[in-house]
């Protein structure tokens, strides 16, 4: 045996060198979502992350970063000075997201969180990274941040998910995208973020400052999407405001056909049916009084009502906060967002209305499983219509639908919410309901001619033929009667939907049949100005950027929508509505939103008026939708921004009104009265006119935005108040009803002996 050089004969030596497994590291929004992904992908938890065979996983807690204060920029922007605005940095940097309580000091978690991220990230065995955010504007910039800010020298991957089930998740770990393919989305998110700091930073600054008078300051928001919002709801406002209170009449006549069932009909000329004078009405009542009439048309229509289409955020918003008590916009997000985290549903910040194609056999799936928990099992088939889907009219994420894991506890309030998107998902599957219209119409006979009187054979017998020429016997009025009926046959999706159908049943009569006016009746109606709004309306205007579309018009509606010409984003406007309140620009009074003095102020007098431009607003907001599609670039927009920043910069600062008087009226020094419980001064506050000994316990107050005196169109004031302590009541004039009507009444504040506290009490006057 030959030996090889250099070793000893017999004797070999095997070097083996260890091959190490790659690992990609994956950042996922929250934890819960890089729960998800463990739990699909087989991952333990270890500190700060988890790991398995293929994956390392970790998580943000949303951003973890944030654009730097002006301070940061420049010390002397520490306090702030008129002659330092307009302030655009040459370009925009990222400090760690600061603590709460000390914004000089990077907040302890996103400091460790950040660290964990970096080790792994340099972690030998570690070969590529996988952003796995939320799949929207907001989620990109969450996970590019990171990157921007720790500069990895690895690949960066992207997966795109609507669903954090586990099928879903390893479905997506096989058809990952380049991160930089997503740069139209990431230029769209940080274009919005600089605009929006510029937009906020800027006009903040300079309407505060502005309307700064002595020590006294209160700080005047000023938001892209803040102020256009305020305006819907001004206008609102201003519309109740000017309403006149104006009355019409409708004439009612009740039939009997023979022996049929007395039905209700509404008397109409030309196809309307309200009069402004009450006296025409009760003449011709008067003048058919117990005449015949002849149905001279019945028109029977059978209809098909479809469901409502799927959820998208805004209208799950609106449904939740319509039907339930107590309820918000904000909370419908972030229960919804539960859910979703969850794996229960899709992910719910859409603007959909309906699925993508590519989902039917996943759909499919889905139906099966949450068809055999539901009652109505044989009743719902499984279909494709374009109603549920249709890929041109998706944008990024399909409509929200509940995923095929069934819930095995939820809180009162996921159930709300879950509920609510399952059943109006298995309701696109349930049959159409259809229903059955009638409608007659009532020439009223002139017994003279048609010799129908009393006891006449035709009121005897119901329907006989006639001898003369149509027309020859009807009585010489303008006008007809017209009554109708509905029937459902077919409940069909409104049973899932909890719908009871309100029919309105007709007699079965024919054509040409004879039935007597049994009486009438002239009913007085009141015109109604409009409802304040709600979260529900409110959503609405700013979804559709204050477009109405009506119900025939639903396709027009879908499209404008997810062209992105909007108030804001599904994601953002339950925040907006948060931001106004926590401003005091609006108050919220059960489920109507209005505007308190301080909106009014702002709406009335902030000089940069293209921020109230609905029109302006939506164009900018489809400008960030038009860089996701690449048919913008972020530069032309933040151009854009900083040039709309430096005009209204200007204007604020040489505006003569604004600013003149500070956002609301001076607070009296001097007080309104004493004290009816202790005898100390009454003191007028920001909110209310209070007892000044209230440290002692004294709870006497009479509050500005009272509830009951705003009622009536009348406010609580400094001079009310003083009258009211002094002389025991306050009278006004001009009070207007719930109904509308005007009275003058005393006010008396007394105290109720069984609950010990305040309240009203009326003596109306004359």
């Amino acid at each position: 045996m030959t030996g090889i050089p250099g070793l000893q004969p017999g004797i070999f030596e095997i070097i083996i060198e260890e091959v190490v497994p790659l690992k990609k590291l994956i950042l996922a929004e929250k934890p819960s979502v890089a729960k998800n992904i463990a739990d699909a992908t087989g991952a333990v938890r270890r500190n700060g992350y988890f790991e398995g065979e293929e994956y390392l996983i970790t998580w943000a807690f949303g951003h973890l970063l944030q654009l730097f204060d002006a301070r940061d920029y420049d010390p002397s922007m520490k306090s702030w000075r008129m002659e330092k605005f307009p302030f655009i940095p040459d370009h925009f940097r990222y400090k760690l997201k600061t603590d709460g309580k000390n914004k000089d000091k990077a907040d302890a978690g996103v400091v460790r969180q950040m660290e964990t991220i970096k080790s792994l990230m340099q972690r030998q065995d570690v070969d590529g990274i996988i952003s796995a955010t939320d799949d929207d504007r907001e989620g990109q910039i969450i996970a590019d941040e990171v990157w921007g800010y720790l500069k990895p020298s690895k690949p960066v991957e992207r997966i795109l998910l609507n669903e954090w089930t586990g099928d879903e998740v390893r479905r997506g770990l096989a058809n990952l995208k380049p991160n930089e393919a997503m740069s139209p989305l990431r230029d769209a998110g940080f274009g919005r973020q600089i605009a929006d700091w510029l937009i906020g930073i800027n006009l903040t600054s300079v309407a505060t400052l502005k309307s700064r008078h002595g020590k006294e300051s209160r700080l005047l928001n000023v938001g892209r999407v803040l102020m256009p919002t305020l305006k819907i709801i001004y206008d609102r406002d201003k519309e109740i405001e000017n309403f006149k209170v104006t009355k019409y009449y409708k004439l009612r006549g009740f039939f009997k056909p023979g022996t049929a069932k007395q039905f209700e009909a509404t008397y109409y000329v030309d196809k309307n049916e309200k009069f402004d004078r009450p006296e025409e009405l009760k003449e011709l009542a008067e003048r058919i009084r117990g005449l015949p009439a002849r149905i001279t048309d019945k028109k029977v229509t059978r209809k098909k009502e479809y469901p409502p289409y799927l959820f998208n955020l805004s209208n799950l918003q609106g449904h939740i906060t319509s039907k339930n008590k107590g309820w918000t916009s904000d909370k419908v997000l972030k229960t919804a967002q539960d859910l979703y985290e969850k794996k229960l549903i899709t992910y719910p910040r859409t603007a959909s209305l309906v699925l993508d194609e590519s989902l039917i056999d996943k759909t499919r799936k889905v139906l099966e499983t949450h068809r055999q928990q539901s009652e109505y099992a044989d009743e719902i088939k499984f279909h494709t219509s374009k109603r549920v889907f249709d890929s041109k009219k998706v944008e990024s994420h399909s409509a929200i639908i509940p995923t095929y894991m069934l819930p095995k506890k939820l809180s009162d309030d996921e159930q709300v919410v879950y509920d609510a998107i399952r059943n109006r998902f298995l309701a696109q599957f349930m049959p159409i309901a259809e229903s059955e219209d009638t409608e007659l119409v009532l020439r009223m006979l002139d017994p003279a001619v048609s010799g129908q009187g009393e006891g006449s054979p035709e009121e005897c017998g119901g329907g006989q033929a006639e001898s003369r020429s149509p027309g020859d016997d009807y009585l010489d009025i303008p006008g007809y009667f017209q009554a109708k009926g509905k029937v459902q046959l077919v409940d069909g999706w409104k049973k899932i939907e909890g719908i009871d159908s309100k029919d309105s049943l007709l007699p079965n009569v024919s054509r040409g049949e004879i039935a007597d006016l049994k009486k009438t009746e002239v009913k007085e109606i009141e015109r109604k100005p409009p409802k304040p709004h709600t979260e529900k309306s409110l959503l609405k205007v700013m979804e559709t950027c204050g477009k109405k579309y009506e119900e025939k018009d639903d396709q027009e509606m879908m499209m404008a929508i997810l062209s992105g010409f909007s108030i804001g984003t599904p994601a953002t406007r339950a925040e907006t509505i948060k931001k106004l309140k926590t401003a005091g620009y609006i108050r919220a009074r059960g489920k109507s939103l209005t505007c308190t003095d301080l909106g009014r102020n702002m709406v009335e007098t902030f000089p940069a008026r293209e921020l109230f431009d609905l029109e302006y607003t939506g164009r900018l907001e489809k400008t960030l939708a038009d860089i996701e599609k690449k048919k913008h670039s972020r530069k032309e927009f933040l151009d854009l921004i900083e040039e709309f920043v430096k005009e209204s910069v200007e204007k604020i600062k040489k505006d003569p009104v604004f600013g003149g008087s500070p956002g609301q009226p001076p607070l009296h020094t001097e007080p309104a009265g004493l004290c009816p419980e202790c005898g100390h001064p009454v003191m007028e506050t920001d909110r209310a006119f209070g007892c000044s000994n209230w440290r002692n316990g004294c709870h006497f107050a009479i509050w500005k935005n009272d509830y009951f005196i705003e009622s009536l169109g009348k406010k609580v004031s400094y001079e009310m108040v003083k009258i009211l302590l002094e002389h025991g009541k306050v009278g006004f004039h001009g009070c207007v009803s719930k109904k509308g009507n005007k009275f003058s009444a005393y006010f008396y504040y007394e105290k109720d002996p069984a609950t010990g506290r305040y309240k009203w009490r009326l003596d109306f006057i004359g």
